[in-house]
């Protein structure tokens, strides 16, 4: 059996100087960074039919959707990542370690993948949870009509709610996102094992 090869773990200006001249999307967690992989047809779909019902019940209000281009810094914890959709509500708070990344979303969504579910549910919550900001936490399946959402209701204290049917309430934007538009137009596209 060969020695196992030694992790070298970047600090976090060495990270942003990277991501500044990297064609692909990393992720930091505690030193190490994490590869982004692209996401499959029914994950891209609907990532944008999110996004397109955010922006068309946002437009005009003090709430913003920004893409999985928008990355976001966890102040407690000095991770970075990337999520689905983000909603910013009101100025845009930036990182002093990293002017591109944000500290302040009021909503962040992820579109589950079989590969990144667990991390989703799991690491990224608790990484998320610590943002004081964040009101509301939506895990999104690519495979079946189910929606998890976890709403701060005070503090530390979250409400999950699993939905099939009906609509995604976020009270934090007064908006509500019915689960057939989530989910619209999607026989047309593929599904992908395993992504």
């Amino acid at each position: 059996m060969g020695e196992a090869a030694a992790i070298h773990r970047l600090t976090l200006a060495e990270y942003v100087a990277r991501e500044a001249e990297s064609d692909v999307r990393h992720e930091f967690v505690h030193g190490e960074v994490y590869a982004m992989a692209g996401g499959s047809p029914r994950h891209a779909a609907i990532t944008m039919n999110v996004g397109g019902a955010l922006i068309a019940r946002l437009r005009g209000t003090a709430c913003r959707p920004t893409s999985g281009d928008q990355r976001l810094y966890i102040p407690r914890t000095g991770c970075m990542f990337y999520a689905d959709v983000v909603v910013v509500c009101g100025d845009y708070l930036m990182a002093d370690a990293d002017p591109r990344a944000l500290t302040n979303p009021t909503l962040i969504i992820e579109v589950l993948s079989p590969s990144t579910a667990d991390h989703d549910r799991g690491t990224k919550y608790e990484h998320y949870r610590t943002l004081p900001s964040l009101r509301d936490y939506v895990l999104i399946a690519q495979d079946a009509v189910a929606v998890e959402h976890r709403e701060r209701v005070d503090g530390n204290t979250w409400l999950v709610r699993h939905l099939t049917e009906g609509a995604l309430e976020l009270k934090s934007l007064g908006i509500r996102l019915p689960l057939d538009e989530i989910y619209a137009d999607l026989d047309r596209v593929p599904h992908v094992e395993g992504t």
